[in-house]
This record gives C-alpha cells, structure tokens and sequence, in this order.
C-alpha cells in the first residue's frame, strides 16, 4: 500500500526471462501490493522465472502483440480493483 491506495504493477512481456528477475528486485516491493506479469506467448522460461519470484501470471496462448499485452495488463489491474497501476516493462531498462 501507498498512502492507503493499492499498488499493482503490470509487467507486458515477451521473451524477458534475461532480465527479468533484475528488474523485478528493482521494484519498491515494500509498498507494492501485486505483480502481475502478462506473457505474451514467450518461448523461453519468462513464465518459469516470474513463478519462481512469486509473480501472478496470465499467459497468452498466442502471441498478440504488445498493445494487446499492456491492454491485458491493465484490464487485469482494474478488474483487481488497483488504486494505483505502475506498468514496468522486464527488460531493466
């Protein structure tokens, strides 16, 4: 929680398991109440990782490009009821 608002970021990936565990212990995890990583159909262990750090997970079964990815990311957030939604991309950029 922030300030009495809920937190949740959104991550819209693609083939991030290289970077992702770095950007994800980049993140303010005291004040973040989800995580919620969207993969948009990778073929690499993006999903494997974003499990193993206790990421919530949706998966596309195929891949949709990116504004379909971040729509899905923020619908999620609002259906969650987030106060508050920071999307942070994987790539540790």
């Amino acid at each position: 929680m922030l300030h009495g608002k809920r937190l949740m970021v959104v991550m819209p990936a693609f083939r991030a398991a290289r970077t992702l565990e770095l950007t994800w212990r980049g993140l303010p995890n005291e004040i973040v109440d989800r995580v919620l990583l969207v993969d948009d159909a990778s073929h690499d262990e993006t999903a494997d990782i974003a499990r193993s750090l206790g990421m919530d997970i949706l998966l596309h079964e195929t891949n949709l490009g990116y504004g379909a990815n971040q729509k899905t990311c923020y619908e999620e957030a609002l259906r969650d009821g987030a106060d508050i939604i920071v999307m942070v991309h994987p790539d540790y950029q």
